[in-house]
């Protein structure tokens, strides 16, 4: 199988295919999903491997020793990411919203304020909300299209009943790889006003030639006891169905707590993402990323040349993830009408970017992990859709 190859997802449950119609009104046959955030590829054959042998057995009972599971995670953070872990540090949640969330709950009370750099992945507010938290929007600077950080704006919104900051590294949406020296400003920042920072770093794989993604407990290790790491083999490898990630603590007394929490809520682990994690962080799977995020690269650079082509219509430059950010501000439309011609003339299904917190409405979320022709269809599709602009 190549990257190339299309795969039919209908019929499957698969909630970005089977749900086109209910959400966006377009029939599966002419409609393109570009907006969850999976991939329209299968996973490295290691994972399929390891799933074959599990169906072979036969019987699907607890998991147990997780020794082999534990040493690949270790294994891949030393050797893709420089970043020493011990075992005792890493929890296994139900993916990394349930992380998130486990987090909050640890670390925070109800009426708490929780930070975000917005416009940034839109579960966070949801999990935040839904604990009887505050969203805390602090939105990013942009300059030349880049997005960055902007402390001293953020500090003027604070009252005082901050507990937590929610880092995405990379970010999403926006594609950005913090630099070393904002990884150390915003540690510094978490110091000041004394705030558990919690690093969610599922897209650091996914990063472009030419980028370096630093994992914060390198970035800033004498901040270990407010850190909170979060990884997971979920986006890297396209198994998110899985529902398996990693909170990684490095803290005793943070670790305490988080354990705490965790048993209070009787979490124990999926035997098949157990099985298609540790399968996935090998030499295999190594190998199957670098060969993903060639593709990856082609996808960008053919999405954004044609994207750019659009008078009015930016797609900012992507360092990491491949979920691309498209700026609909240079139109002069308001966000109902460019949603519109998204979703009617060209009927494609994308994420909006007011779902991502404030610096998010005039744009719209791309999933361009797909076979490149979905990719130049999508291209071609918006330049009809927008051609009175041309």
């Amino acid at each position: 199988m190549t990257f190339d190859t299309p795969i039919s997802r209908l019929g499957t449950h698969c909630v970005k295919w089977d749900m086109l119609k209910p959400l966006y009104g377009l029939a599966p046959d002419e409609g393109l999903a570009m907006w969850v955030a999976d991939m329209e590829f299968r996973p490295p054959q290691v994972v399929q491997q390891a799933l074959e042998k599990m169906v072979d057995h036969g019987v699907y009972g607890y998991f147990g020793d997780d020794s082999k599971y534990l040493d690949a995670i270790r294994w891949w953070m030393k050797t893709r990411h420089s970043w020493e872990v011990a075992p005792e540090w890493i929890f296994t949640t139900h993916g990394l919203v349930n992380g998130t969330a486990l987090c909050i709950d640890a670390f925070t009370r109800p009426g708490d304020g929780v930070i975000l750099m917005t416009p940034v992945y839109h579960a966070f507010s949801r999990i935040i909300k839904a604990a009887d938290r505050e969203v805390v929007e602090c939105p990013l600077a942009v300059v030349d299209g880049r997005a960055g950080l902007d402390l001293a704006a953020w500090e003027a919104k604070l009252t005082g009943r901050e507990r937590m900051l929610i880092l995405c590294s990379p970010h999403n949406p926006g594609g950005r790889v913090w630099t070393v020296p904002e990884l150390r400003a915003l540690a510094d920042f978490c110091v000041k006003h004394d705030l558990i920072l919690v690093s969610d770093e599922i897209h650091h794989d996914l990063v472009f030639p030419g980028q370096k993604h630093t994992a914060m407990a390198n970035a800033a290790p004498e901040i270990a006891d407010r850190l909170v790491m979060m990884t997971a083999t979920t986006k890297t490898f396209n198994i998110a169905g899985a529902h398996v990630g990693n909170v990684i603590i490095a803290d005793p007394e943070l670790r305490k707590t988080f354990a705490k929490k965790m048993n209070a809520m009787g979490i124990s682990p999926n035997s098949f993402g157990m099985h298609m994690a540790t399968a996935a962080y090998s030499p295999e799977g190594a190998a199957w990323v670098d060969a993903l995020m060639s593709y990856l690269d082609g996808n960008r650079k053919l999405f954004d040349e044609g994207i750019n082509r659009i008078p009015g219509l930016r797609s900012t430059e992507l360092e990491a993830t491949y979920l691309a950010w498209v700026d609909f501000s240079g139109t002069g439309m308001a966000p109902d009408e460019f949603i519109e011609r998204v979703q009617k003339v060209a009927k494609i299904a994308t994420n909006h970017g007011a779902s991502f917190g404030m610096g998010g409405e005039n744009f719209l979320r791309f999933n361009i992990a797909c076979p490149r022709a979905q990719v130049a269809e999508a291209v071609s599709r918006l330049e009809r859709a927008f051609a009175d602009l041309q």
